[in-house]
């Protein structure tokens, strides 16, 4: 079937979605995404952020959609055509869900570990406003004890729903999850347990803001001072892939987390010794350079990037035809003793 997104049109098969498809074009085309998760069954349609308008039904029933839909859980349907960036009712609709985000979420950017490589940040710079019309009090949590691997900043949560599917889908026993109602829903263990499960180091991963972090690195170093490396070890933990990214900063490795793609998704799961237990360079095979597609802070004149030669006129050609000018502010021209001063008001310089 083909799908028009924005006036690009692509072939995809049967069961993809808006989102997905647009996702195979790139571009600006692609709407945000902070809940869906292509990694997580049932991931997506809980943030808003992708909402799009299908101005064309499909080829059977050409009718426009009237309301946005989310494109992660809307379906592609034959001769669709769908606009997301070139939509003024989008591009308003992202905003008031950014700015909804926001009303509870905190100032703690200059403080926060995920500051650099968080989503939110990049939704907000893109769709944000520079002022916030919310005036009441911001909801706020009693920081809670999870364990001694992952630091959990309640006030700063979305309630994406990630990290409780990545412990459904990843461990066998979940022990945390979304607690209470409405305005009061959080994430918690609810009887404070610590989480220890040998995979759940990945909520770290698919968290797409500072809410869970890692206590390991906390506070060590912003990360677009650390060098990203792709690296490998053997791993005997079943279901670990052992194929990480290691932040390092000279020869020290600060954290490790899972390969991401353009789209800041990981592309396998790694268990918690490779993650937490393995800071050595001498336990990893450095593969090399970790490339970055996505913009953000941290690959902003990446090593990695290459860059267009700069050039800069000197300044010969700046005072071109200008030479007495530049003696007479220069240094060497003003006179240094009572000799040089007669003989240079007498023009024997």
């Amino acid at each position: 079937m083909k799908v028009t997104i924005d006036g690009q049109e692509i072939e995809v098969e049967a069961g993809t979605t808006i989102l997905q498809a647009a996702r195979m074009i790139g571009g600006e085309s692609v709407p945000p995404a902070m809940c869906y998760y292509s990694k997580l069954k049932g991931s997506g349609g809980k943030c808003r952020c992708c909402l799009v308008e299908v101005a064309k039904g499909s080829e059977a029933d050409p009718r426009p959609m009237p309301k946005l839909m989310a494109s992660c859980v809307t379906g592609c349907m034959d001769g669709m055509e769908v606009n997301s960036k070139s939509s003024d009712r989008v591009k308003e609709a992202r905003e008031s869900v950014t700015e909804f985000l926001l009303i509870n979420h905190p100032l703690d950017c200059p403080v926060c570990d995920q500051a650099g490589e968080c989503d939110l940040q990049d939704l907000s710079f893109e769709h944000g406003k520079a002022k916030s019309r919310f005036i009441e009090e911001k909801r706020t949590f009693e920081p809670e004890n999870i364990g001694p691997n992952i630091q959990l900043h309640m006030n700063r949560c979305i309630l994406c729903y990630r990290c409780v599917m990545v412990a459904d889908q990843l461990t066998d026993n979940r022990v945390h999850g979304v607690m209470d109602r409405g305005d009061h829903s959080n994430i918690s263990t609810c009887i404070s347990k610590a989480i220890d499960n040998e995979f759940s180091g990945n909520m770290i991963d698919v968290c797409p803001v500072g809410a869970l972090t890692d206590k390991t690195f906390r506070f060590k170093s912003r990360v677009w001072f650390n060098k990203p490396y792709d690296a490998h070890r053997e791993c005997t933990t079943p279901g670990c892939c052992g194929k990480t990214t290691v932040w390092m900063f000279g020869d020290e490795i600060q954290r490790v987390t899972g390969r991401k793609d353009i789209y800041h998704e990981v592309e396998e799961f790694i268990c918690n010794e490779c993650r937490f237990d393995h800071k050595d360079p001498a336990d990893w095979v450095i593969e090399g350079p970790r490339e970055f597609d996505k913009d953000s802070v941290i690959n902003q004149n990446n090593y990695t990037q290459k860059l267009d030669t700069v050039q800069i006129a000197t300044e010969e050609g700046i005072l071109k035809g200008r030479e007495q000018d530049r003696k007479k502010i220069s240094m060497p021209a003003i006179p240094l003793d009572k000799e040089e001063e007669d003989n240079f008001k007498h023009g024997n310089l």
